[in-house]
């Protein structure tokens, strides 16, 4: 996998939040057994085939608990993975690790269960031109860790919050009085700092889209029959972006009709965390 960006200020609030959530006061149970000195050795394992994401992230767990700790990375992001797999190495405090076990593993297993997910949409797709993006049905406070593990799937990151980029839906044109008049306000502002997204149901609404100069055109809900009528209505005047309810079985027919991206929430909202464990050496 390609080095992708991760936001570490984010991620260590992240992680931050989370610890003091679980440890509050102290790891009763392990400090009490185990002296501060005493090292040890453990292994990060699969117990499941999927794509792991998250490593780097599980390693930033134990290093927040011991300063010292040394790691060997088996896997990297992206990888796949079979049971039995060994993913990342630790030797450090057995109070960082046992105290940080279960956060590095929610973690981890959130953002390789994401990633796997992607993957297989990803894969349905190998030979279309069509795009996989996530969407804004992230858990709150983890975006940045869910959009990664999309990327780390193979999928591609959608806007990142309602602050770097324009997408005018259902409730904007409700209020605004139509789409022409939201897109005409937007570019009043801001002028083409930003592309505009449009959402649309019906393929009035697409026209309407199109003729207002958005640059990417959401078909949302649509049937497969009346997508491919939009898509060839744009005509690539636009991008078009398919939303709504999409899942693995409907997203080959989906891709047919020549959208240029998928969204799919499901990614984010939904996905099973992969099953990974930690073993002391």
């Amino acid at each position: 996998m390609k080095n992708i960006k991760m936001d570490w200020n984010k991620v260590d609030f992240i992680i931050e939040n989370a610890l003091n959530e679980d440890l509050g006061s102290g790891d009763i149970t392990t400090d009490t057994i185990f002296p501060a000195d005493l090292t040890c050795e453990a292994k990060i394992v699969a117990k499941q085939e999927g794509v792991v994401a998250g490593i780097n992230v599980a390693k930033r767990v134990f290093e927040k608990l011991d300063g010292n700790a040394l790691f060997t990375f088996v896997k990297s992001d992206g990888d796949n993975v079979l049971p039995g797999d060994e993913i990342l190495r630790i030797k450090a405090t057995v109070r960082a690790v046992l105290s940080g076990e279960r956060l590095a593993l929610n973690l981890l297993q959130r953002m390789s269960g994401i990633a796997t997910a992607t993957s297989k949409y990803v894969a349905i797709l190998k030979n279309s031109h069509t795009k996989i993006l996530d969407t804004r049905k992230t858990a709150p406070g983890l975006r940045v860790l869910d959009k990664y593990a999309v990327l780390a799937g193979g999928g591609h990151n959608h806007r990142f919050g309602l602050y770097d980029a324009v997408l005018i839906k259902d409730n904007h044109i409700d209020f605004a009085g139509s789409i022409t008049k939201a897109v005409e306000t937007i570019r009043a502002q801001y002028g083409h700092k930003y592309k505009i997204e449009v959402e649309t149901s019906t393929l009035d609404e697409v026209r309407q889209a199109l003729e207002s100069g958005a640059e990417i055109i959401m078909l949302d809900n649509m049937s497969v029959s009346m997508m491919k009528e939009a898509v060839s209505l744009i005509n690539g005047r636009a991008l078009s972006e398919a939303s709504g309810g999409i899942t693995l079985e409907t997203l080959g027919g989906i891709s047919e009709t020549g959208v240029d991206y998928i969204s799919v929430g499901a990614l984010t909202h939904s996905s099973a965390a992969l099953d990974i464990s930690l073993y002391m050496v």
